[in-house]
């Protein structure tokens, strides 16, 4: 399973953000997380709605179904306190009078922000600043939460049971969030945030300027690679990162993970080859790279020549795109775009 937008971290940071800037003008405010859907629910599990006491909010828990009821609810806890959960699903009579009724159906979780959620949401926020996965944990039935931080030693803050390492470290693997039940009936809802996607792009042509843009709408972190200081300036690529080292010294410092996605558009062997060659000895999970089909071939007849494995060879997708049809710079950014998320998200295309 991969990610979705309620584990991209910009969004659901830009929740909390909110509701902690009305904590700290005296606001009082409540979190409202979807915990779980079914069938053709609108919004993920994950997906975050803050509420303040005068009634404005900021996020989405159904893309406009049931934040109305949500709203009403958080209302009513930021007044009496307390954690409450929510279901709304096509058999209900509520699903119809809010909304929902496509066939899908959603578990709510909504509780006032106490000291003991500002605490953790905070922690939360430090963490993920330093680009670490993390994950939120709530205790459905006590209404808690908690904090478990991949890669520290105790690998928790607050009151997270030590049987939960093991789904948290799953659930952070697999972009995830999700209900998980431990011993004696107890449930833990798991709220992923890893670090953001990242999309690094060989050569600063004219369609990296549309890729860049297109990728950074879609959250993903983008560095663009070219040591060509004509070519890779701000003025082309404004608000980019980029990176002026040739790209194989550069991949070396960038390290491409399982969350990283390499696409070579320079069409120089210079560039490409290199950026190829460290690109099929990562975990990136998509490798592209621009040109014909005959370009392809003889791409790989030089990379084979380099050394590369003929296996590991077959990850470039080359032409780079799905086959849209597309002609003009936007249209292939739009294309090579696409086809990064198809394959993270695990589908064909």
């Amino acid at each position: 399973m991969l990610p979705s937008p309620a584990s991209d971290a910009s969004d659901a940071l830009a929740v909390i953000g909110r509701l902690i800037g009305w904590l700290d003008g005296g606001r009082g405010a409540a979190l409202a997380v979807v915990v779980e859907t079914w069938g053709s629910s609108p919004r993920p599990a994950g997906s975050l709605l803050a509420v303040n006491d005068k009634s404005a909010f900021a996020g989405s828990v159904s893309g406009g179904c049931v934040e109305s009821a949500v709203v009403a609810e958080s209302l009513a806890l930021i007044k009496s306190g307390g954690h409450k959960i929510l279901e709304f699903g096509i058999a209900d009579e509520s699903a119809w009078k809010v909304g929902l009724a496509c066939g899908g159906r959603l578990k709510v979780f909504v509780a006032g922000a106490t000291a003991t959620w500002r605490e953790t949401l905070e922690k939360l926020v430090a963490v993920r600043r330093k680009k670490r996965p993390a994950a939120l944990i709530v205790d459905l039935e006590k209404g808690k939460p908690a904090l478990m931080v991949e890669g520290d030693r105790k690998f928790k803050v607050g009151a997270a049971p030590e049987w939960l390492a093991a789904p948290v470290a799953e659930a952070l693997q697999s972009d995830e969030s999700r209900v998980v039940e431990g011993p004696k009936g107890a449930k833990r809802f798991v709220g992923v945030f890893n670090p953001p996607l990242r999309l690094l792009v060989v050569g600063a042509v004219h369609i990296a300027q549309s890729l860049a843009r297109l990728a950074a709408e879609t959250g993903f972190e983008v560095v663009v690679i070219d040591p060509r200081g004509a070519w890779a300036t701000a003025e082309r690529f404004p608000g980019v990162v980029l990176d002026k080292r040739w790209p194989k010294e550069a991949l070396a410092v960038l390290k491409p993970d399982r969350r990283t996605a390499i696409v070579s558009l320079s069409h120089d062997p210079k560039l490409d080859d290199p950026a190829l060659l460290a690109a099929v000895a990562s975990n990136a999970f998509y490798i592209g790279a621009l040109g014909s089909r005959r370009t392809q071939e003889n791409r790989m007849k030089r990379l084979q020549a380099e050394g590369a494995d003929t296996k590991a060879l077959k990850r470039i997708h080359g032409p780079v795109g799905l086959d849209i049809g597309a002609l003009t710079p936007a249209e292939i950014a739009l294309s090579i775009m696409a086809e990064v998320v198809a394959a993270w998200r695990g589908e064909s295309g």
